[in-house]
């Protein structure tokens, strides 16, 4: 299981909306197949490793990250293909929480005579898949905050320039996470402030479609000739539902969303939901302090990774979230801290609230 779920990491750029899986078929200790799910509309996991294994599949055990699919989607069931090839007995680390699958998958291999286990690396497994699984069971997606900061938690001066506190290596680092994401998310201050192309800008081979642009917007006052719409993809401008119209932002290639609004301001809520509908897994925030903190402040903030940089900008200096005063120790906000790592000079701290820290985010 553990090589299926270092298969299933391969799809980690790639297989988007769908969940990234891993398949290895054995018989005793040799395996005789391996697969993985390469991209959504393609064969899935276990497909490929059937292939592999030709033969050599009757009687075998099929070790797969992830329940296998019994629906007809833009491929067929895998249920079918691993009764049809013999195989004997399937072990499983999680059910999918697709309501499609959801434990049916599983029923339809026992009739077929299947031997079924379940739940070896399940932690690791719903850790890897962590947006999929959100979308399905909480109908929103994960949302990962990434910031940038110096030593004493300042993201900008205080006339907002912030380019750069982080060296190059924290800076690739950050296209890989927007690499491995659905949508990468920021406010319009942030858009008016930096002007980014927020695109991601890696080497990987199999990272063929760029993560959908979110711009939070609610006045409509993203400029038609910002960079965001320079590059390939997506690019989504989720505003109220008063903003006046925005024919030139349509004509530079924006999809105007309309959502409810909350005291003159987008109803975070609402987004989420929507980016769910739309098949968004995980959303990659960067974004100023008065988003960010909005988002923690809803509880919509799964997972922060912070990179501090050895450098110190003051008091004056523009802090990381914007939050109500904290007048007692009990009322703070509690995170965890999975994973610190070394990034060129800087420091890489990933931490998350106390309620969605699994044992899978320590690996």
């Amino acid at each position: 299981m553990m090589r299926a779920l270092e298969l299933a990491r391969r799809g980690l750029y790639s297989s988007d909306p769908n969940p990234r899986v891993g398949c290895v078929i054995a018989r005793g200790e040799r395996i005789v197949g391996e697969g993985w799910h390469r991209y959504a509309g393609e064969p899935h996991a276990e497909i490929h490793a059937l292939a592999a294994a030709g033969g050599d599949a009757a009687g075998a055990t099929a070790y797969v990250t992830l329940e296998p699919c019994r629906h007809v989607g833009r491929t067929g069931p895998c249920t079918h293909a691993l009764a049809e090839a013999g195989i004997a007995r399937v072990v499983a680390a999680m059910r999918d929480p697709n309501p499609q699958v959801a434990g049916g998958g599983f029923g339809e291999l026992v009739e077929a005579g299947i031997t079924v286990e379940f739940g070896l690396l399940e932690t690791e497994a719903a850790w890897l898949n962590r947006g999929f699984v959100s979308r399905f069971e909480r109908g929103r997606p994960w949302v990962r905050c990434k910031l940038a900061a110096t030593l004493d938690g300042r993201t900008a001066t205080a006339t907002g320039e912030s380019r750069w506190i982080t060296g190059e290596g924290s800076r690739t680092d950050v296209h890989r996470l927007r690499a491995q994401s659905s949508a990468v998310l920021t406010g319009i201050g942030t858009l008016l402030a930096d002007d980014p192309r927020l695109d991601a800008r890696v080497e990987e081979p199999d990272c063929l479609a760029p993560p959908m642009r979110v711009i939070v917007d609610s006045r409509l006052r993203t400029p038609p000739g910002a960079r965001v719409f320079a590059a390939p993809g997506r690019v989504v401008i989720v505003t109220t539902r008063s903003a006046p119209p925005a024919p030139a932002l349509i004509d530079a290639g924006a999809e105007i969303v309309p959502l409810p609004d909350a005291g003159g301001r987008i109803a975070l809520d609402a987004l989420m939901t929507a980016l769910a509908e739309h098949g968004v897994n995980e959303v990659h925030t960067e974004c100023g302090p008065t988003l960010a903190g909005a988002l923690l402040e809803s509880g919509l903030v799964d997972e922060l990774v912070v990179y501090l940089a050895p450098v110190l900008l003051g008091d004056a200096a523009r802090g990381m979230f914007t939050l109500p005063m904290v007048a007692e120790m009990r009322d703070r906000i509690g995170l965890e801290i999975t994973r610190v790592t070394r990034v060129g000079a800087d420091l890489r701290v990933d931490a998350v609230p106390f309620a969605q820290a699994p044992a899978g985010s320590r690996k």
